[in-house]
């Protein structure tokens, strides 16, 4: 943990990035996805070279994961950067078809919980509107393109924030000098 501590700050600043690049996204809706791609990209590569960084602090368990986390952010932003309307295309289906698929598996999984859970009706309808999205992401790729942006700016701040909180709880168990 004390290897951790050290670092807060590299997940802070990816907390911080998280943020930017989500408001960024919100501020300026009516911007091609071009432009979505392009802070995607930088957002990968930034976030990427930091996790390198990271996983030079860390315990061997969390290094090779931290650094395989490196590597592909980088390689991310920079095939955004070299093939935005392919990336593009590709990050749509590539949610798309992601969608479908853990949806199928929640629905089974909620299937199979009946006889160990109640409510596993939530599972189901949760692996329905799942497959859904992703069903209507084929279908309209364009709309579902403009409502991805949103999706990903809000996740990208919520994501910023639990990173800005979790770096400040590694600050703390930082050892006081």
């Amino acid at each position: 943990m004390e290897q951790i501590s050290r670092t807060w700050w590299l997940v802070l600043i990816r907390g911080i990035v998280a943020i930017i690049f989500g408001i960024l996204a919100l501020i300026w809706p009516g911007i091609t996805i071009y432009v979505l791609v392009i802070f995607f990209g930088a957002y990968a590569i930034v976030s990427g070279i930091f996790a390198l960084f990271a996983a030079f602090g860390h315990g061997v368990q969390s290094k090779a994961w931290l650094i395989i986390s490196g590597i592909l952010g980088i390689l991310a932003g920079i095939v955004a950067f070299v093939w935005p309307g392919i990336t593009t295309l590709a990050l749509l289906y590539v949610i798309a078809f992601w969608a479908i698929f853990t949806g199928i598996a929640e629905i089974v999984a909620g299937i199979r919980a009946r006889a160990v859970i109640e409510n596993e009706w939530m599972m189901i309808v949760g692996g329905i509107l799942s497959a859904i999205f992703g069903v209507l992401l084929i279908i309209w790729p364009a709309s579902g393109a403009l409502a991805l942006i949103w999706l990903i700016a809000i996740f990208a701040i919520i994501y910023g924030i639990v990173m800005i909180v979790l770096s400040f709880r590694f600050k703390k168990l930082a050892p006081q000098t």
